[in-house]
């Protein structure tokens, strides 16, 4: 499969009308993964602009592919996560589940997180 995947922080920077980021996003097909559309509403859930900020990631999301996850995502996640651990050193939880549906679905992540980099088989995309 093609194309690529964006880290929560990305969506961010665009939001933000980062131009590097729209430049970027302009050459490539991408979609996110649930797990980043629930990163977005926590964050607008604790927004003091809490309505402008659902209505942008509700009409961002109208226009992209979600990612699910499926019963093999948790089964990457599980030895991303245990290899982590083994090797001592976490990352957050959600980045956890981030890049294993990276991983399920053959996609690059696109991402300004540098702690992504310790995921072996992870394609990652840093704009920073």
């Amino acid at each position: 499969m093609s194309g690529n995947v964006l880290d929560t922080n990305i969506i961010i920077d665009l939001f933000r009308g980062d131009e590097k980021t729209k430049s970027f996003l302009k050459n490539f097909d991408f979609e996110i993964p649930v797990f980043v559309v629930g990163e977005l509403f926590y964050g607008a859930e604790n927004s003091s602009k809490k309505e402008k900020h659902f209505e942008q990631i509700k009409k961002f999301t109208e226009n992209v592919s979600i990612i699910n996850s499926t019963e093999e995502t948790a089964r990457i996640y599980a030895s991303v996560k245990s290899l982590l651990k083994q090797q001592g050193t976490p990352i957050p939880e959600n980045d956890i589940w981030i890049a294993a549906i990276s991983i399920e679905n053959d996609k690059s992540l696109v991402t300004n997180d540098q702690h992504f980099s310790l995921i072996k088989n992870l394609k990652i995309i840093n704009l920073k």
